[in-house]
C-alpha cells in the first residue's frame, strides 16, 4: 500500500481531530454538553427519546444526504463525518462509563 494513500486517511482524521478539539468547544460547548442540548430539543420536537449518540448518528446521516445531492469528491463532508463519529464515540463512552457500576 502506498504511503500516499495512508497519508490521505490520516490527514482526514487529523483534520477532523483539529476541528473537534479546537474552538468548537468554546463556541458550542463540548460534545456531551452540546449533544445533550440538541437531544433535548429534538426529543421534544419528535416526541421520542433522542440520545447524545443518536445526535451524532443523525448528523452523520445529514452529511450523507447532502453528499448524495451533489456529484464529485467532497472532502469537507468526509472530514465532518469523521468528526461526528469521534464525538459520537466520546459521548457514548462517557454515558457507558456513567451507567457501568464500579467494583
Amino acid at each position: 500500500m502506498s504511503e500516499e494513500k495512508v497519508t490521505y486517511r490520516v490527514d482526514a482524521l487529523r483534520e477532523a481531530a483539529r476541528i473537534i478539539a479546537g474552538d468548537r468547544d468554546e463556541k458550542y460547548g463540548g460534545p456531551e454538553e452540546n449533544f445533550e442540548r440538541i437531544s433535548k430539543i429534538w426529543s421534544t420536537i419528535l416526541g421520542i427519546h433522542i440520545t447524545q449518540e443518536d445526535v451524532a448518528m443523525l448528523m452523520i446521516g445529514l452529511k450523507v444526504a447532502r453528499y448524495a445531492n451533489k456529484a464529485g469528491f467532497q472532502p469537507d463532508t468526509w472530514v465532518d463525518i469523521a468528526g461526528y463519529a469521534g464525538c459520537g464515540y466520546e459521548v457514548g463512552r462517557i454515558q457507558s462509563e456513567k451507567s457501568t457500576p464500579t467494583a
